[in-house]
């Protein structure tokens, strides 16, 4: 199993977005384990998409981000960041396919609703940077039997 960093970003939380875009992850069998509703501080974006800064786009990103509150999730699930990424489409709304989060609820390439973790490296550090430790929880809807094959060594 593995945890991945989502955050529904202020366009989706400014349309409305966060229940029907966390119900298609609970759908998918992921589980919430940790969230937060809050206001991101300049200084957190800044260091959350520290990648990106000298880039043309960094100060608008930053300062969209800061804009409004945000959601941001902790899901876990097997190959939770792969399943993530899918779910949510291309970067761009206009390119993202119908189905995902993106193609479904985006139409902007700037304001693309949604953030996940690319690797197990960026979730690790993109969790830390937002919950502190014992905010993302060890627990089970006991469903994973449900969702998964848990005949083998390793659930699939």
């Amino acid at each position: 199993m593995e945890t991945t960093l989502i955050i529904l970003k202020p366009d989706a939380i400014q349309r409305g977005l966060m229940g029907r875009i966390i119900s298609r992850f609970e759908d998918k069998g992921l589980e919430v384990v940790g969230a937060k509703f809050t206001q991101i501080s300049g200084e957190l974006a800044a260091t959350h998409y520290k990648d990106h800064e000298g880039k043309p786009f960094y100060e608008g990103l930053v300062s969209f981000m800061t804009s409004s509150p945000v959601l941001v999730l902790a899901l876990k699930g097997c190959g939770a960041i792969a399943i993530c990424r899918n779910m949510m489409g291309a970067t761009f709304g206009s390119k993202a396919d119908a189905g995902t989060i993106r193609g479904d609820f985006g139409v902007s390439n700037s304001f693309n609703l949604i953030h996940g973790s690319d690797s197990p490296e960026a979730a690790e550090r993109e969790l830390g940077l937002f919950f502190e430790s014992g905010e993302v929880l060890e627990w089970s809807r006991m469903i994973e039997p449900w969702v998964y094959d848990m005949s083998g060594d390793t659930p699939e």
